[in-house]
């Protein structure tokens, strides 16, 4: 039984980053983020993105 790729994401899990403003809000803070306003999707701020992953992260 192979482990590989059980903690790899697959596709493009980032949104794109905008050019300027506006911003997309983060969804669990409300800070602006480095993504356009246009982007239909969750995204958050550095420092949520940062949280996120070290709360998700595999343990082992």
């Amino acid at each position: 039984m192979s482990d590989e790729g059980y903690c790899t994401i697959t596709g493009d899990a980032k949104p794109p980053t905008a050019d300027g403003p506006p911003y997309a809000e983060c969804v669990l803070c409300r800070e602006p983020t480095e993504y356009p306003e246009s982007y239909r999707g969750i995204t958050m701020c550095p420092r949520c993105e940062w949280q996120e992953a070290q709360r998700t992260a595999c343990s082992g």
